[in-house]
């Protein structure tokens, strides 16, 4: 080999050893919804005028963090490289936001310098905001983050102190709290160890599980108790009609503590989207069932989800739990209109440019409204002052498509004095949960094979399997449907209701007594006039 071809493999091989110096590795994960993806953070320091350019994607949030890096380094007692700097965000097809890609940028700037172990740096998972004086701040979604780091096969995550308990459900991973910058380039270079999180999970679900609203503080109001019980055990919306003060509220907020408890696959994708919506403050896990009731002013994006960096929306926020709209004719008619994906799919899709996301939406809703503007229709203590055409209007507020996906309607009077006196105890939640728990217990048995949980869930061919009628139960329906001029989704749904009654009946079969009482949740079918 001649001289020059030496000197030309040397210079070659310098080069290459050069540049493999001058670039470092991190990961890190982003938000999809409310699961995450795998982040590469490749970290370039070339020769040439300074300048720091980020690719990959990244939002106005990402791209701001040249400056919070920058300065928490010089701040911590870092020196600065003044050098051509390239950070690459792979996959790069996907856009990336939130402020959590801070920490392993710093943290790959400093291994490319050479002052922290670069193998290290590259074996666990690293999320955070940086302050401007290199405390770690807290970011949204650490627990799905941790979810898919314990997944993708990494045993270490490092995260903001604030946000260890939420991530530290994930199993077989060692979630390892920081508050300042210096902490972890201490430990990534073997100087300083952290002690992971640990959580006690029965502890944590025995705690949650205490402070629930109960049924034994209403006093009266029976026949709404039972059409509730009837609600919970079918997982049915409802719909409740009554004057002002008739208790429609405290009882809705009660509603959640009649329901079968929280399963934990079920608690783990309900924490996962209060996770994403940063809304967990810190909790490892949502035991209760979520109880949501958004004001009637509410935006398209509040309770649908969206906005410029999609969040869970309200009706998402409610998953496996209850979401309450009190004064339902006072929300715009376009915003419940879009109620009908997710009462009908389970979930909302939020469509973009770049990308479309997918946010579970299973939720008993329960709406409430006056039966008139004044809320005095039908009293017989306070005179309507509302003529018809105001009732026809108000009533109209609420579309016929919507009503139908309603299984029961019911009527809640005004509380009588003598029930507010009575000293007897009223039955304690705790009492109507068994009977709902049975009830839901003879459905997961029936519906083992179908993949569903409740009646309300229920297709057509189900109907028609489970929902046999003997020929008194025939003349009764076909007599509803032609009087009350019920459409085929409401014919539906009084099936499904007669069959969680006959379920909480211990029947196998759907009695007529069973669909009479049925077909009574349907009060806004009748006319009024």
């Amino acid at each position: 080999m001649t001289w020059s071809k030496q000197l030309s493999n040397l210079w070659a091989n310098y080069e290459s050893e050069l540049i493999s110096k001058m670039i470092a590795k991190t990961y890190t994960c982003s938000l999809l919804g409310i699961d995450a993806l795998l982040v590469e953070v490749e970290v370039d320091l070339s020769p040439g005028l300074p300048y720091f350019a980020t690719v990959g994607l990244p939002d106005s949030i990402v791209r701001e963090s040249k400056d919070r890096v920058k300065t928490a380094l010089q701040n911590s007692g870092y020196s600065f490289p003044m050098e051509r700097i390239t950070v690459n965000l792979a996959p790069a097809h996907l856009k990336k936001e939130g402020a959590g890609f801070d920490l392993p940028i710093a943290v790959g700037i400093l291994a490319a310098m050479g002052l922290l172990d670069r193998h290290m740096a590259e074996q666990v998972i690293l999320v955070g905001e940086l302050s401007l004086d290199g405390r770690v701040k807290p970011v949204t979604g650490s627990l799905p983050m941790a979810i898919h780091a314990q997944k993708s096969g990494y045993r270490q995550m490092l995260l903001p102190l604030d946000n260890a308990l939420e991530a530290a459900v994930a199993d077989d991973l060692q979630v390892l709290p920081v508050k300042h910058l210096a902490e972890v380039v201490n430990f990534l270079n073997g100087s300083d160890t952290i002690a992971p999180v640990r959580i006690d999970r029965e502890a944590i679900w025995n705690a949650g599980l205490t402070d629930v609203m109960d049924f034994e503080e209403v006093k009266g109001q029976e026949q709404t108790k039972r059409g509730l019980e009837v609600a919970a055990a079918g997982g049915h919306n409802v719909l409740l009609v009554g004057p002002p003060g008739a208790g429609k509220t405290m009882l809705s907020q009660r509603l959640p503590g009649i329901l079968p408890l929280l399963s934990y696959d079920e608690a783990l994708e309900t924490s996962k989207v209060f996770s994403a919506a940063g809304l967990l403050n810190n909790q490892p896990l949502l035991v209760q069932r979520p109880f949501r009731a958004p004001h009637h002013t509410i935006s398209d994006a509040g309770l649908i989800g969206g906005g410029h960096i999609p969040r869970p929306g309200e009706v998402s926020l409610a998953h496996n739990g209850v979401l309450f709209l009190d004064e339902f004719p006072e929300f715009r008619r376009n915003i419940l209109d879009l109620l009908r994906q997710p009462l009908e799919d389970g979930q909302v899709t939020i469509a973009r440019a770049t990308i479309s996301l997918t946010y579970p939406a299973r939720f008993m809703l329960v709406a409430a409204m006056n039966p008139c503007p004044c809320g005095y229709w039908g009293s017989h203590d306070r005179p309507c002052r509302c003529g018809t055409h105001q009732m026809q209007r108000y009533r109209g507020r609420v579309s016929g498509p919507i009503l139908d996906r309603i299984d029961l309607h019911i009527e809640v009077p005004a509380v009588r004095y003598d029930d507010l006196r009575s000293t007897d105890p009223a039955e304690p939640s705790a009492a109507i949960r068994e009977r709902v728990i049975a009830a839901r217990k003879r459905q997961l048995e029936r519906y083992s094979g179908d993949r569903i949980y409740s009646n309300a869930l229920m297709r057509p061919r189900h109907i028609r399997k489970y929902c046999h009628l003997d020929d008194t139960g025939e003349q009764l329906l076909a007599g509803a449907v032609r009087q009350l001029g019920l459409s085929a989704r409401a014919y539906h749904r009084i099936l499904k209701v007669a069959r969680t009654i006959a379920d909480l009946d211990h029947q196998k079969d759907i009695a007529p007594h069973h669909l009479l009482e049925a077909i009574q949740y349907r009060s806004l079918d009748r006319s009024m006039f």
